[in-house]
């Protein structure tokens, strides 16, 4: 008999170790392949965006995230023009977490090894075939191993979607951005005097403290290089400091240098039969603002309950496929986004010019608001239809009187909020619990939250939540 797993997930990083807890959350059995055999030890992301935020909090891991990271309140972040915090931003936590990569890395294998994901290290793939029934994915080693379907979230040269032929189109690296984790012998003053001198011209400069005495600088490349794969040395890295700044700051001791590319590319698409796309295997785009690991583990939280729901048996039709067209519009979005925001970094005049005229826009609240929720991903909503306002949208934090909504959805399932006490889950009280609470908040009769949060139905009447019951969990039990 072959043994056949539930769901294989290629790549061990944020996205792949997110997707695997909400699996498991469900009860599917689930692999991890990482082809390191240690975590890396870099950190290319430090931080969680709010929606990121308010998705740790839902699963009951925002304790530990806030244990380990710093909350912070800069609004706009577009293109790097920071303003104060907009009032009326649509969460309860208005803020960001300052976190390290490698931090989130080790919480989230944590917590997916602790619901029981088994992670599977030094094991690289290298080949796959998949049928009506399943998919046979073979190990660099040459291990072969059978499951019901598979998730790359194996990173932007994803050897799942070159396997698969799904095509990557977009727009090439045209600016390279040097970054270095270094020690820094300069005075703080000093290097605050010469950073704000070139950030009058060059935004993409810049040096921020990681603490004792180290730091993350910023500094534009000579051009794009050929083999990005090539890290490029500390040697070569100090001199474009020394080009810029007219010192290298005695930078010394680097832990981490690295090329980060301008590159935009989206895969055609996110699912080919049992075969999904998830994370920077499915997008690449600047780090600008800070959005490539939060739009990952945002992707994993959309994608695993809907692929729960397809291996325990309960999906109904196009519910898998929807993970595709409510991420690949979100995931087009923030490559626009990026993409404008490169404009606004040039270093020419008319770059300078408009980038200026924007922060003047941004300082109407309105704007502020809009661009803050935008880039934190509180503004997300999915296109369900004509109806109700919160229609689509994620569904904010709400004190109810049985405690914080997002306590109550910790388990992973679908919650009616039902301020009528006249309405039933009608035969899916394994898939969706029944809150019956008479308070102020939502300005509703009744919604229907998905387990990732999102109002997929508002009203008052049985019989129309029978039809969205229906449509995003599936025929009554029994």
């Amino acid at each position: 008999m072959v043994d056949v797993i539930d769901v294989i997930v290629a790549g061990g990083g944020p996205t792949g170790l997110m997707l695997a807890a909400e699996l498991r959350l469900a009860g599917v059995r689930t692999v991890v392949l990482e082809k390191l055999t240690e975590p890396s030890g870099l950190s290319r992301a430090r931080g969680l965006h709010v929606r990121s935020v308010e998705v740790m909090d839902q699963r009951g891991l925002l304790e530990r995230f806030l244990a380990h990271g710093e909350r912070f309140r800069a609004g706009g972040f577009f293109s790097a023009i920071i303003k104060p915090w907009p009032d009326g931003v649509d969460t309860a936590h208005p803020y960001g977490l300052a976190i390290e990569q490698t931090v989130t890395e080790r919480l989230l294998t944590e917590r997916a090894v602790e619901l029981g994901a088994e992670i599977r290290r030094g094991a690289e793939l290298a080949g796959l075939a998949q049928d009506e029934d399943g998919v046979d994915v073979e190990l660099a080693d040459g291990t072969r191993l059978r499951s019901r379907f598979l998730v790359g979230c194996d990173g932007g040269r994803s050897t799942v979607r070159g396997l698969l032929g799904v095509g990557f189109p977009g727009e090439p690296t045209r600016i390279e951005t040097l970054l270095g984790d270094v020690e820094l012998t300069a005075e703080p003053a000093e290097l605050a005097a010469v950073i704000g001198e070139i950030r009058k011209t060059h935004v993409r400069f810049g040096a921020v403290p990681l603490g004792g005495g180290a730091y993350r600088v910023i500094v534009p490349a000579g051009g794009p290089v050929g083999d990005r794969t090539t890290a490029p040395t500390f040697e070569e890295f100090t001199a474009r400091l020394r080009e810029f700044a007219g010192t290298d700051f005695g930078a010394h001791s680097p832990r981490w240098i690295s090329r980060v590319g301008d590159a935009t590319r989206q895969a055609e698409r996110y699912r080919v039969g049992r075969v999904l796309l998830a994370g920077d295997a499915a997008h690449i785009h600047p780090p600008t603002a800070g959005q490539g690991l939060n739009l990952g583990v945002q992707d994993a939280f959309n994608l695993g309950w809907k692929l729960a729901a397809e291996v325990n048996g309960w999906a109904p039709e196009g519910l898998l496929d929807s993970y595709h067209d409510e991420r690949h519009a979100e995931g087009a979005r923030v490559l626009d986004s990026t993409l404008a925001q490169g404009v606004l970094l040039g270093a020419d005049p008319a770059a300078r010019a408009l980038r200026e005229f924007v922060s003047q826009l941004m300082d109407f609240e309105v704007v502020n608001r809009y661009v803050t929720e935008q880039i934190t991903a509180v503004g997300v909503r999915y296109d369900l239809g004509e109806g109700h306002d919160l229609l689509g949208r994620r569904m904010r934090d709400l004190e109810l009187k049985q405690g914080r909504l997002y306590e109550l959805m910790r388990g992973g399932r679908g919650l009616l909020l039902d301020r009528t006490g006249l309405l039933s889950v009608a035969g899916r009280a394994d898939r969706v619990d029944h809150v019956v609470d008479a308070g102020g908040e939502p300005d509703a009769p009744a919604v229907l939250l998905r387990p990732d949060g999102h109002v997929v139905w508002v009203g008052a009447d049985q019989e129309g939540l029978l039809g969205a019951l229906a449509r995003w969990f599936g025929a009554a039990a029994g």
